[in-house]
């Protein structure tokens, strides 16, 4: 009756080595995380889960930069109006450089004309 390597059916039990002090004194480690395991129906479908800190400011974060934009969008921040007053000046510029260019075409084309007669 010869078994093959790894077919016993004994539970294998290993148990760990101690190093150092570690076997005389129980040192609690506050950054280990323990697992908790939580049954299906313990779990309270109501309760709310509280968002860390990072969260809470990232959100607040998008929300301020949301409401930033809205504000833009209507002009009513101090860079709106600045765009804005920038945007009127260049539209003036060009109207201003379009009709010196309709004037100086039909100057032109007097003078073409002009010249046939």
């Amino acid at each position: 009756m010869t078994e093959a390597a790894g077919t016993s059916t004994r539970p294998r039990t290993f148990k760990r080595k101690r190093k150092g002090t570690e076997g005389i004194i129980e040192i609690e480690n506050p950054n280990l995380v323990k697992v908790k395991n939580v049954k299906a129906k313990e779990v309270d479908m109501e309760k709310k889960t509280e968002l860390s800190r990072r969260e809470r400011e990232e959100i607040e974060k998008q929300k301020a930069h949301e409401r930033y934009m809205r504000l833009q969008e209507q002009g009513k921040t101090e860079q709106a109006r600045k765009d804005l007053e920038r945007l009127a000046v260049i539209r003036q510029q060009r109207a201003e450089a379009a009709k010196r260019r309709e004037e100086e075409k039909a100057a032109r084309e007097q003078k073409k004309s002009e010249a046939r007669k």
